[in-house]
């Protein structure tokens, strides 16, 4: 219990420090429009896209929902321990990385301060923001869903874990032992009377 406690800590602690390059994945690809200072205001320069509005926050998701996929399949995959204690590893952990990446995302990408759209000339970005909140929910639900299918489809009760401490763990069975009667899905028991 204690090894998994630490585990999941490491997971959590793991998932939030990589909201910092999806914070910065975010501030990069995220669209933003241009303005020139003029003396009737500003101005916009080239042809921004209508869908400007939401791309940050289509972005947002994408970044958030990648990440969350990532650090599910890898917690399949990677982790001895699976069960409870690594999918509320993995909510609590993809939840502090999206608003990690949030804050850093919207740090990166202020808007234009009052000096600056006073100075006629001057070239100004429209700042990044996270317009719909509920986007942060996009990353744990991604981690718990990757991790979730694999647990349905799973084969055994035990979810794929190798004991610890187990020499014998990747091992294959004896042939004609019980272990490898019951992987075939068969379990022989020796006739009674006789020695296993």
């Amino acid at each position: 219990m204690r090894a998994d406690l630490r585990s999941s800590v490491l997971l959590v602690l793991g998932l939030a420090l990589a909201g910092l390059p999806a914070g910065l994945l975010w501030w990069a690809l995220a669209p933003r429009a241009d303005f020139r200072i003029t003396d009737a205001g500003p101005t916009v320069i080239g042809h921004p896209s209508q869908e400007l509005l939401v791309g940050d926050d289509v972005v947002f998701v994408l970044v958030v929902a990648g990440l969350g996929l990532l650090a599910g399949a890898a917690a399949w995959f990677l982790r001895r321990r699976r069960g409870v204690a690594t999918v509320i590893a993995l909510a609590l952990g993809a939840t502090a990385a999206a608003v990690l990446a949030w804050q850093l995302g919207e740090g990166l990408g202020v808007g234009p301060t009052a000096a600056q759209l006073a100075d006629v000339g001057a070239r100004v970005t429209t700042p990044l923001r996270l317009g719909s909140l509920p986007a942060l929910a996009m990353a744990p639900f991604a981690a718990v869903l990757a991790y979730v299918v694999p647990v349905v489809v799973a084969r055994e009760d035990g979810l794929g874990r190798v004991p610890e401490g187990d020499p014998a763990a990747g091992a294959s069975p004896e042939p004609g032992s019980v272990d490898a009667a019951a992987d075939d899905g068969h379990l022989v028991a020796p006739p009674p009377g006789r020695p296993s």
